[in-house]
């Protein structure tokens, strides 16, 4: 009997397939590496599928609903651990502090041969201006010396943004070894996990600006997006304007573009005529909490992972997390 045979320097798989039995399978799977996602066979050949997210469909999630999506047919996936914190305002200082432990941890981890899993953070910020490291400050429409609210000099990519309440800010940090090495590839999905959750669950046709990362709609940016990879690690990540007040940005060139501005979903729902037939969260905190919903979900589905909850107060996570350090 002459079994189907696919190596690789970190995989072996024999799979066997009777074309007279459907129902007659063996399959022996030795360290199959992460790449990997499905198999099936055929006619006595073995394929390798790397399944793309089902298109989205408007539709509308509960607050109620539950943050946590283990699809049955995906039970294989790999964890990822979030920290839900997006009903707090945590300061930036701690929340950039933190993520660069989870980084020296995880680069350990590597080192050392061990599993690296996958985290994410989820939270609000108190209002705070960021600069990427290569930022101009003529985008800055105050003198830093006297600044209206906290202004950092980080090491992510992209000009000068604007964070504060209202905001849902999401830093994945994951292993793009367990993914695609591709940094390109990374921002495209950021991007991707927003304008999936605009269209599924408020029907919103977002889209991408040639030239420009971020999420669009029409000439308001929603989502902006800026990443710092270190030996593969992501840090630093995305943020959505949901109910934020804008005025801050009038401060600033958001991300250095002239002739383009800011919107947040909240403006947007207003100014859509059908949004009451569709019945707009009137309430800012449920609007939050079902966006947040959305973005977990569809994150899960952009980066094929199972998001397990870790709900905590920002105060008692963070400072447990300084006590491992």
């Amino acid at each position: 009997m002459d079994l189907p045979l696919l190596s690789s320097p970190r995989a072996l798989i024999l799979h066997y397939f009777d074309s007279r039995d459907r129902d007659k399978e063996m399959l022996l799977a030795l360290a199959v590496p992460s790449f990997i996602s499905s198999t099936t066979a055929h006619s006595g050949h073995l394929y390798l599928i790397n399944p793309r997210p089902r298109p989205p469909h408007p539709r509308r999630v509960s607050a109620k609903s539950n943050p946590t999506f283990v699809p049955a047919a995906h039970q294989s996936r790999r964890k990822c651990e979030c920290f839900d914190l997006h009903n707090e305002l945590v300061p930036y200082g701690e929340a950039w502090a933190w993520q660069k432990d989870i980084v020296r941890k995880k680069k350990a981890l590597i080192e050392n041969d061990q599993d690296c899993p996958d985290t994410l953070i989820a939270l609000q910020h108190h209002p705070v201006y960021t600069l990427g490291t290569r930022s101009s400050e003529e985008f800055l429409r105050f003198d830093p010396k006297a600044a209206p609210c906290d202004v950092y000099r980080t090491e992510r990519g992209g000009e000068v943004t604007y964070h504060g309440p209202g905001q849902l800010v999401m830093y994945p940090i994951i292993n793009l070894r367990n993914h695609k090495m591709d940094l390109h590839w990374y921002l495209r999905s950021l991007e991707d996990v927003v304008i999936r959750t605009l269209l599924s669950t408020f029907s919103i046709r977002a889209s991408r600006l040639q030239g420009f990362t971020g999420v669009w709609v029409g000439d308001q940016k929603l989502a902006a997006i800026g990443i710092r990879v270190s030996s593969w690690i992501t840090y630093h990540g995305l943020a959505l304007n949901v109910t934020t007040d804008l005025t801050p940005f009038q401060r600033i060139v958001p991300c250095g573009i002239q002739d383009r501005g800011v919107g947040s979903l909240k403006g947007l729902l207003k100014e859509n005529s059908q949004s009451e037939q569709r019945g707009a969260p009137s309430d800012d905190g449920e609007l939050i909490h079902i966006t947040y919903n959305s973005l977990i979900r569809e994150f899960s589905e952009v980066f094929q992972l199972e998001v397990c909850q870790r709900s905590a107060s920002s105060s008692s996570m963070l400072k447990k997390e300084a006590q491992l350090s």
